[in-house]
């Protein structure tokens, strides 16, 4: 079985130079990669990961910690960093960390421990301050769905604020005026973004905030039925809902009619995400678009560019939300 280094003697280059051949590094000419490639071709080799390492002492493994495994939104996310990696021959190792403070450190310690060569991080609970300090080591990190502004150059985000709003105004548009709202847990960056938002646009139409239009529950679909059991329980009038995700959009639809609610003609609903299912529940759920899966293969590709020097095309870090308008809302009738 021929060897990394019978390619190194073949090519008449060092093993470095092998080594950012098989990384797709940009550092190399065409006419010695052409060598290279032709001498792993002649000597019937085929990369693996043992001798990638040896050759660049990099292990060709991305750490991914992620809040949850089960989702479509983690799904997606999960998804789109492991297929832009393993087109470029990387594998990645993935943990939790439960959007709590102590599991969140406990997984970050976990991937150093295992030698990888660059961690993603979703996460919700640790401070920007443990970030910052964090980065300092000798692993490199990089920050995905949220913004550190002293790790700007490392982070893909989303502009969730614009969310919130996007989702608020499009029911004023339709001239909805008492719109209530369920929200994602305040301690999350993102949840916070997309509930200041929604304040933003009720401003923005000379509306009061009210208190009692407001839930703050977790990101999953009981969280959206225990928040508009709550919001109907103030007797207050509400003809719109705007929820934190699309989860908590499909556990209050689906309290509202078990209550007797028309939807869209009672209450008009938009949710944020537009995970898969938002397409196929009744009605079809107005929604944000959070291009999660594209945010993914972007950390994935700042990573390639910044870890291993390839060719890469500009890096986009900040996402811009839009609507996506389906069934679940409609123009209010007075």
């Amino acid at each position: 079985m021929a060897t990394i280094y019978q390619v190194s003697e073949l090519a008449k280059v060092s093993l470095a130079t092998v080594s950012r051949v098989m990384n797709g590094n940009a550092k190399v000419s065409d006419k010695t990669r052409e060598k290279v490639l032709l001498a792993m071709k002649e000597l019937g080799y085929r990369p693996n990961s043992i001798a990638q390492s040896l050759a660049s002492s990099r292990g060709n493994s991305i750490g991914l910690l992620v809040s949850e495994l089960h989702g479509a939104f983690f799904g997606e996310m999960m998804a789109g960093v492991e297929s832009e990696l393993r087109s470029a021959g990387k594998h990645i190792i993935v943990t939790t960390g439960h959007s709590i403070e102590e599991k969140e450190k406990e997984g970050i310690e976990f991937l150093i421990s295992r030698n990888c060569d660059a961690i993603i991080l979703h996460v919700e609970a640790v401070s920007d301050e443990y970030l910052e300090e964090l980065s300092k080591g000798k692993t490199p990190i990089f920050i995905i769905s949220r913004y550190v502004e002293n790790l700007a150059e490392q982070c893909i985000s989303l502009d969730n604020e614009l969310g919130g709003y996007l989702a608020t105004k499009s029911l004023l548009d339709l001239g909805h005026t008492d719109i209530a709202c369920i929200a994602g847990p305040q301690y999350k960056f993102d949840a916070k973004a997309r509930f200041e938002g929604y304040k933003r646009a009720l401003a923005e139409y000379n509306i009061t905030f009210n208190e009692e239009l407001f839930y703050s529950a977790d990101f999953k679909e009981t969280g959206g039925s225990e928040g508009i059991a709550h919001l109907m329980a103030q007797q207050q009038e509400f003809t719109g809902l705007v929820c934190g995700n699309d989860e908590m959009a499909s556990g209050a639809m689906n309290f509202a009619r078990e209550r007797g609610l028309s939807l869209p003609e009672d209450l008009s609903v938009v949710g944020f995400d537009d995970v898969i299912f938002a397409r196929y529940i009744h009605p079809k759920l107005t929604t944000i678009l959070n291009p999660v899966n594209e945010m993914g293969r972007m950390a994935a590709k700042l990573v390639l560019k910044q870890i291993y020097q390839t060719k890469e095309q500009t890096i986009q870090q900040v996402f811009k939300p839009s609507l996506i308008v389906r069934e679940s809302t409609q123009l209010i009738h007075r």
